[in-house]
């Protein structure tokens, strides 16, 4: 969403302050969500979250200051330590039920409760992160289209319909918890849709917890909401099982009695936390002289999560010294650069020559990038290549990450520069950016390598998409250099890896490929739409955009649907109002249409080919439209899909054009 700031308020408080990025701020819609989560986050308070201190949702450059509270993620806690235990766990589930009950006191959902929005601070756990939040009435500002929540913290009624109460905060609250106490996922890992299964029919993975705390558990992570404890009587529960490990009596009355009043229940947990200390560098808080204005605009550089309140994986606190542009005024004064806050827009089309074909479109001239092909082929009729590894089915070993290099020459600098370019373009569209890949080259291996992280706190979601990225602009970069210079570029080969931390002796490979097998999926030189380009899809868009073209779309193609039905074919409608959604994939530079298909509504191939019909004859116009007055829009290729009965994995119908053949 954008950066956050490590500053100093006047009265030498450690504040954090998140500025939106102004390509999220110059959109309407999403300034609108923003001005929601002020007035959600002043809404809730409680010992175990952070108070929001002051904001301003109207500013050229929107933000917003909270409390600073130092401390890793519990997720990036374990990573690097033994799970939670005994008195330490129960506090741990204590304190977080008491900051989802005060949410929900507040008349507020969550939706986003997981490892990566908790900190372990020295006083306690703290909940983060109202970025996605809605008020318990139902209203809210949402994007079309868009499941809200991350794989594998998302209920499994959320799943099926899209609902989002407060029952599904306390299934998260059940996962986080396990997660806390064993160092597993309750429901495991890999492919989103997998995880997605789980969650709807598999059971979590409770073994090894304390019985009384996982029978608990248990109802928590029930499938039917209607199981499930209200987080009230979480807190009741835990405090139980703390004053159990805790002899300290408070006021007289054991803890357990305190009837869920936040300052005993705040004590408890604190009289059984214990956290090693964080390496907290000081901050700077008062000077003399002339330059006494320093205290208030100072940025510490400080590298550990602070109260990343929207960020998805944590985030690193800028470091400036120039003149303040923005400043907060209510009740705590915070000043910070907007220029720092920001970076550059990163469009979702790749400008450098590596689309499919596209000539013949109206008012594109003739040197439009998007309309230079890939080469399927690169090496067809060459006799002697430098790259000699064309027919070689064999994967990589261990040592071509460890072994290759910088780029060595011109060549290599500028593949490595194209390819790093592409991926962070790609990356952008979906606001992950900031995982900038490395890229390297072994000449034995005749590979080049593109290699992500460290990032502790990403999810297995977001390095897939990492990983489609890099083989897709590896791909392309690679077999543009082989067509132009075969006997020359040796270098036809590319893996993608994924490293835990610095200094790690080899990395972990996430995919590897040829550019000589060809870069898209095709059927009879047609693109198609994949498994994994619709999960991509699904992911929120950070491109203003994509986002004006969907919501567009979406309404059009769903009216246009309600009409058909109307009109007498035989169809039957929709079972809800929002069953149809779109998204962009911008690795196979694909939309993808899919619909929420729990009554078999597109069960037949007669209803499946009038489906199609209605989609194409109202996204095309569109995407047509935009691909001429934008040349920075790649999509012009479309799928659809949809999602039956209670299936976690889509059904892809179909792909198409809508460029007429002869201009593809």
């Amino acid at each position: 969403m954008g950066t956050v700031y490590a500053a100093v308020g006047d009265g030498g408080e450690r504040v954090a302050v998140k500025v939106i990025h102004p390509m999220q701020a110059s959109d309407p819609e999403f300034r609108a969500r923003f001005r929601r989560e002020v007035r959600l986050s002043a809404r809730v308070q409680g010992p175990f979250l952070l108070p929001l201190l002051a904001a301003d949702p109207d500013a050229d450059a929107p933000w917003l200051a909270t409390a600073y509270a130092p401390g890793p993620t519990l997720a990036q806690y374990l990573a690097t330590h033994e799970p939670l235990a005994d008195g330490l766990l129960y506090a741990f589930a204590a304190g977080t039920a008491q900051a989802i009950a005060a949410i929900h006191a507040a008349g507020v959902v969550h939706r986003d409760v997981k490892p990566q929005n908790v900190l372990l601070t020295p006083d306690g756990p703290r909940v983060l992160d109202f970025g996605i939040a809605h008020a318990a009435d139902g209203t809210s500002v949402t994007r079309t289209g868009i499941l809200t929540g991350t794989p594998g913290w998302i209920s499994p009624e959320h799943y099926h319909s899209g609902v989002t109460a407060a029952e599904g905060d306390l299934f998260a609250w059940g996962g986080l918890v396990a997660y806390a106490a064993t160092g597993r996922l309750p429901f495991g890992t890999g492919a989103p849709e997998a995880v997605a299964y789980r969650v709807m029919s598999g059971q979590p993975d409770l073994d090894g917890i304390p019985e009384a705390l996982k029978e608990l558990l248990e109802r928590a992570l029930a499938k039917e909401p209607a199981e499930r404890p209200a987080a009230a009587q979480a807190v009741d529960r835990c405090m139980q099982l703390l004053s159990d490990e805790c002899t300290q009596v408070l006021d007289g009355h054991r803890a357990v009695e305190a009837d869920n009043d936040p300052t005993q229940i705040g004590n408890l947990v604190t009289a059984k936390w214990s956290m090693p200390a964080v390496d907290d560098p000081s901050w700077p808080n008062s000077v003399s002289g002339p330059q006494s204005s320093f205290r208030r605009r100072t940025m510490v550089a400080v590298l550990v999560t602070a109260a990343v309140v929207g960020a998805s994986v944590g985030g690193a606190l800028a470091f400036r010294h120039d003149d303040p542009q923005t400043s907060a005024s209510a009740g705590s004064t915070v000043t910070t650069d907007a220029k720092d806050a920001v970076g550059t827009h990163a469009s979702g089309a790749a400008t450098d020559g590596t689309s499919p074909s596209r000539a013949g479109v109206t008012g594109q001239a003739a040197a439009d990038p998007r309309t230079i092909p890939v080469p399927a082929d690169p090496l067809a009729g060459v006799t002697a290549p430098a790259f000699t590894r064309a027919n070689d089915e064999t994967q990589p070993v261990p040592g071509e990450w460890s072994g290759s290099q910088n780029a060595a020459d011109t060549a290599e600098q500028e593949t490595a520069t194209a390819i790093r370019d592409q991926v962070t373009a790609m990356l952008a569209t979906k606001g992950m950016a900031f995982m900038t890949p490395t890229v390297t080259f072994n000449l034995q291996a005749q590979t080049v390598i593109v290699t992500g992280g460290p990032i502790s706190t990403l999810t297995d979601d977001y390095k897939e998409v990492f990983r489609r990225a890099g083989q897709m602009a590896s791909c392309i970069t690679l077999a543009h250099r082989l067509k132009d210079a075969p006997t020359a570029w040796p270098y036809g080969r590319f893996s993608v890896y994924w490293k835990d931390y610095d200094g790690q002796d080899e990395a972990t490979i996430l995919g590897f490929g040829k550019a000589t097998d060809g870069c898209y999926t095709e059927e009879a030189g047609q693109p198609q739409g994949t498994d994994e380009g619709v999960v991509t899809a699904e992911i929120p868009s950070s491109d203003k955009d994509e986002i004006r073209i969907a919501n567009g779309t979406v309404k059009a193609i769903t009216a246009a649907w309600n009409k058909r039905v109307t009109e007498g074919y035989g169809l039957e409608p929709f079972d809800h109002d929002n069953a149809i959604t779109l998204g962009f994939d911008p690795v196979e530079r694909m939309m993808y249409v899919w619909a929420q298909d729990g009554s078999g509504a597109l069960a037949g191939r007669a209803q499946q080919s009038h489906f199609e019909d209605v989609v194409t004859k109202t996204a095309c116009p569109r995407l047509l439209a935009e691909y001429n007055a934008n040349k920075h829009w790649n999509y012009t290729h479309w799928t659809i899909a949809a999602y039956q009965g209670n299936s976690a994995q889509p059904q892809l119908f179909t792909s198409g054009d809508c460029l007429p053949k002869a201009h593809s």
